[in-house]
């Protein structure tokens, strides 16, 4: 029977959902349903809690915006989330940023995070990258003609 469960769940899971922490500022575009009509709103803001696992995973989101806070609970395997994008990363050392709430201004700003991406550490050295910039070597028929 469990695994039964476990079969329905992996069917409905969301697999496009980018990698992101605590901390971090994400958009995400959330399908809104209002009459016949079909809109895509975007929700940008600070993830503030991760919480469950599998199909009952959820995020909380901090946004300041008019002078106004709001904070949105958003499923994240929900079909009605068509998009999650990671705008900036955060570097945090908690897991709960339950601090934030009711906190304006510099008081609640999160120091960016610096990511080393793969490419650039599989980047070819300077040496190489200097050899090939320099002018081609002269063949011997052009040594020849300048003598």
């Amino acid at each position: 029977m469990n695994q039964v469960i476990e079969n329905m769940e992996a069917e409905q899971m969301n697999m496009n959902i980018p990698e992101f922490r605590i901390g971090d500022t994400i958009s995400v575009h959330y399908r809104i349903i209002e009459g016949e009509k079909e809109r895509i709103q975007v929700f940008t803001g600070v993830v503030i809690a991760r919480k469950g696992k599998g199909i009952s995973e959820t995020i909380s989101i901090y946004r300041i915006a008019y002078g106004s806070a709001m904070e949105r609970v958003i499923p994240l395997h929900s079909p009605k989330v068509s998009k999650i994008e990671v705008v900036k990363r955060g570097k945090v050392r908690k897991s709960k940023l339950y601090h934030l709430r009711g906190v304006f201004g510099k008081k609640a700003k999160i120091q960016e995070r610096i990511i080393k991406t793969e490419s650039r550490a599989k980047a070819a050295p300077v040496e190489e990258i200097k050899e090939e910039i320099t002018e081609p070597k002269a063949t011997e028929e052009e040594e020849k003609k300048e003598e």
